[in-house]
């Protein structure tokens, strides 16, 4: 296992718009808000799942953090075992769903999430050990926060093993003794002191994000694929054996199109199916360079100084709802752009505006996958 340290893990931004917080930690492996070759992105998510494997065998329900942490979430999953289930939290609605255990990331921009909560007392009855895994830990509190919240209608979960699991872990040592008070044991790839951070971003001079220039791109998916919602909830083994099928389905459709220095996009929460494809493109050899990001909610300062890691960011209407706006961050030139989504794309107002981002970039040979279709079907049958 590789040995990751805080020169590997961590860049610091300034955030803009909250007063909670007003520095981020970005992770530039973690294929979210800067692209990184897939290969180091899994490597250092699986170096995450092969240590929580083996300190916690017996985990068999992983519950991951929307959105920045559910590819993390999804990789340490699948080391563990096949039969392991992976859930993640969600900000977004899904139509036909209403039970949902609710809970807030406090210091965050979008402090509501929810938990898709049908089968959760299955889920619990089957696993000795629940395993949150989150990008990074500071205080402990958004984990007791959904512990806390589930405990009240799943009682049952005070008798199960409860870890958090992050690749940075910041918690002080007295948070660290209320989650230990609270039945909660940590493990992380990278443990830290907690900084004063806030002191080091204040004299950043930075900027916003600027909107991205929208027209219609015309672009129809090439391709759609039924993938499993992991907001609803996936046996692992199924899951990679799904996204393994479908991803060399496109390939050997495609491979024709996919050629030069290669992008392949998420959006928000839809990060690790993107990842998967990146590393079996990079993995094939039919690309000079594979890179993997996505889009997100996170509104990060942009500033051109230094080393600061953000060099340029836009904002581009989410792919999930009409209303509301995400950021991209450090987009590049490439020859061949793949963009794949679980939107339904009923409306088209962020597949235009990162369309024309790219283009202006050089770049026309874009493709894009629809896999958004909802497969309740399959959770049910698996779960």
């Amino acid at each position: 296992m590789s040995e990751y340290k805080e020169k590997n893990l961590l860049r610091l931004v300034k955030r803009l718009n909250n007063k909670k917080r007003t520095y981020l930690l970005v992770d530039p492996l973690q294929a979210k808000h800067m692209p990184v070759s897939p290969n180091k992105a899994l490597d250092m998510m699986k170096a995450l799942g092969e240590k929580i494997a083996a300190a916690y065998p017996e985990t068999r329900l992983v519950i991951g953090f929307a959105e920045t942490a559910t590819a993390v979430g999804a990789a340490a999953a699948g080391c563990i075992s096949d039969d392991c289930v992976y859930i993640h939290t969600t900000r977004e609605d899904i139509d036909g769903v209403d039970n949902w255990t609710e809970f807030l990331e406090e210091h965050s921009h979008a402090a509501e999430q929810k938990l898709y909560s049908d089968k959760l007392r299955e889920l619990f009855a089957k696993t000795e050990t629940v395993v949150f895994v989150d990008d990074e830990f500071s205080t402990g509190k958004t984990v007791l926060n959904i512990i806390e919240n589930l405990m009240d209608n799943y009682p049952e979960l005070c008798e199960k093993k409860l870890v958090a699991a992050s690749v940075i872990n910041r918690v002080s040592e007295e948070n660290n003794a209320i989650m230990k008070a609270s039945g909660v044991e940590c493990i992380s790839l990278l443990h830290l002191e907690n900084k004063d951070y806030e002191k080091a971003v204040a004299d950043i001079q930075a900027f916003e994000a600027q909107p991205a220039t929208s027209t219609p791109c015309g672009i129809e998916p090439c391709i759609s694929y039924p993938v499993p919602d992991t907001r609803l909830g996936v046996t692992m083994g199924d899951y990679r054996e799904k996204l393994s099928e479908l991803c060399n389905d496109f390939i050997n459709s495609h491979k024709l199109d996919i050629y030069g220095k290669v992008l392949v996009m998420g959006t928000e929460e839809f990060m690790y199916p993107s990842i998967v494809l990146g590393k079996l493109i990079e993995d094939m050899g039919i690309a000079s360079e594979v890179r993997c990001h996505a889009t997100t909610r996170s509104p990060i300062a942009v500033c051109t100084d230094g080393d600061y890691p953000i060099r340029s960011g836009n904002i581009v209407h989410s792919f999930y709802e009409a209303e509301r706006t995400t950021f991209i961050y450090n987009i590049d030139s490439y020859d061949t752009a793949i963009i794949f989504t679980d939107s339904d794309l009923s409306f088209t107002g962020g597949l235009d505006d990162l369309t024309e981002l790219i283009r202006a970039k050089g770049c026309s040979n874009i493709l894009l996958i629809k896999g958004g279709e909802r497969c309740s079907a399959h959770i049910n049958r698996r779960m």
